[in-house]
């Protein structure tokens, strides 16, 4: 899994790395089973503290989106097409996209420009499908 980081940004590094993993399995590039790096091994790879990494993974286990095993470790869980989204994910998902569409309103983005920038990133989620 190839996860990227900015040190430098104002976004906190956990949010990075669990952004980073859904990205990578939305991508197609993780599938249901893949383990994931070892907390320590991640941390050692960024330069960072592990419990960083163990608050990202923590994150990505309460989503549902990976699961832990003491023995095995952290594995992907969730993939595209699997399972449909439950209600509540879709309400809230919902009330983080209206922030975001909100956002972009206010900075002078117009409605055709949001819908090709989505279209956009939706092809890159659904041009690695199998």
């Amino acid at each position: 899994m190839n996860l990227t980081l900015d040190l430098q940004s104002e976004v906190p590094i956990y949010q990075q790395i669990r952004d980073s993993v859904v990205d990578q399995i939305a991508r197609g590039h993780a599938k249901r089973g893949d383990p994931l790096p070892s907390t320590r091994q991640l941390a050692a790879d960024f330069g960072i503290n592990f419990h960083t990494v163990t608050k990202a993974y923590d994150l990505l286990k309460r989503e549902g989106i990976i699961r832990i095993n003491r023995k095995s470790g952290a594995v992907v869980h969730k993939h595209p097409g699997i399972e449909p989204a439950d209600e509540m994910f879709v309400h809230a998902w919902r009330d983080r996209l209206r922030v975001l569409l909100a956002e972009a309103t206010v900075q002078g983005v117009n409605r055709q420009d949001v819908l090709v920038h989505c279209a956009e990133l939706l092809d890159l989620f659904e041009g690695d499908e199998e």
